[in-house]
């Protein structure tokens, strides 16, 4: 009999190898799964700001969405991070689409920047197909896209509820408080 429950055991238990995190906010949470083995500096470099506690009390400010669109099947981004009170913290090595074979679909999870290694610590979670952020694309910074690194496994429905907050222009009238980011 143990023997057939240590058996059962091993069998559900979680075989997937890739980190996972839970994104807190006040909306609900957002859980995700994160890519080292394709993306490894953008993965290892999000993780270190975790562990280093930076996503402790910062929000979502960010936002993009096309108003004539219903909410239920609008597409676009939500951003957050520590903005605007970013600290002096080194970009990292940009891993592009073209390199990792990630894309930015439905629920990934890319860094934001604003050219060649000014990524760190902002992030930003597609809603809907987003492949114009891919390598090659045209996301408005340059033809290398952004790093996607992750995807989102539970909380879609979060994400949308954010998203549907109001804004001005690309920035929410009052920034969605994420109240932390944690490893699993």
């Amino acid at each position: 009999m143990l023997i057939y429950i240590i058996s059962i055991v091993s069998c559900t238990a979680k075989s997937n190898s890739n980190p996972q995190i839970l994104i807190s906010t006040n909306y609900g949470d957002i859980e995700a799964e994160l890519f080292p083995q394709k993306a490894p500096k953008t993965v290892t470099a999000f993780l270190s700001y975790i562990n280093s506690g930076y996503y402790k009390n910062t929000t979502f400010y960010r936002v993009l969405k096309i108003d004539d669109l219903p909410e239920d099947i609008n597409y676009g981004i939500i951003q957050g991070g520590l903005w605007p009170n970013l600290k002096n913290i080194k970009g990292i090595t940009h891993e592009p689409t073209s390199l990792t074979g990630l894309t930015h679909s439905n629920g990934t999870l890319s860094l934001a920047r604003t050219g060649i290694g000014t990524a760190s610590t902002e992030f930003f979670i597609c809603i809907g197909n987003q492949s114009n952020f891919n390598a090659g694309g045209n996301s408005g910074v340059d033809t290398l896209g952004f790093a996607a690194f992750g995807t989102v496994l539970h909380g879609m429905r979060v994400v949308r509820k954010i998203q549907a907050q109001a804004y001005n222009n690309d920035h929410f009238k009052v920034p969605i408080k994420i109240n932390n980011i944690t490893i699993l």
